[in-house]
């Protein structure tokens, strides 16, 4: 069934974005987005400094390289990854075997669909999880205001209330190969 993680989604290496129309419109941080800014900046158009906004979409810019993940299931592995390790393993042992089924799990997750996945520890290796996404790769820039009203970092203020930045970028990621 439909639920939150279907909104929240993983954007570029690790920022978190949301989806926030019908239509694949996306929100983050100004400073999630700022490197895919400054990639598509030029000297004689700088949208960091000045801001962007499309208005329409054949004004958004794509953004090379960048992708979004939307988290599709997670399932317990604890007992598959841990299968075969023993007590009595050495160190080097017990990580060749769990990196050995962690490989199997992820390509069990992946085999005959277009998913990534990726198995994660948690509580310092005692339990372990596969995570399963899905990638879009076609995101485009929508807007953002100019880095003087969107920036976030560094500054004494930016962790004291009331804190007023516009700390958003907004993207559009496409899923179908027409861009739609």
């Amino acid at each position: 069934h439909s639920s939150l993680k279907d909104a929240i989604i993983i954007f570029g290496g690790g920022c978190t974005g949301e989806i926030i129309s019908p239509e694949g419109l996306i929100i983050t941080n100004h400073h999630c987005g700022y490197g895919s800014i400054q990639s598509v900046s030029t000297i004689e158009n700088d949208l960091l400094t000045d801001g962007f906004w499309a208005t329409n979409n054949n004004e958004e810019i794509p953004i090379e390289g960048l992708t979004v993940r939307f988290l599709v299931k997670i399932e317990p592995a604890t007992i598959q990854v841990l299968a075969g390790v023993t007590d009595d393993m050495t160190e080097e042992e017990r990580y060749k075997t769990i990196k050995e089924n962690k490989s199997k799990l992820v390509e069990e997750a992946i085999k005959d669909n277009h998913y990534k996945a990726r198995v994660v520890s948690f509580y310092n290796g005692n339990e372990y999880y596969t995570f399963v996404y899905e990638v879009f790769k076609d995101i485009r820039l929508v807007g953002a205001p100019p880095e003087a009203i969107g920036k976030f970092g560094a500054d004494t203020d930016n962790w004291m209330w009331p804190r007023h930045t516009g700390d958003f970028s907004m993207f559009r990621v496409y899923s179908s190969p027409e861009g739609t």
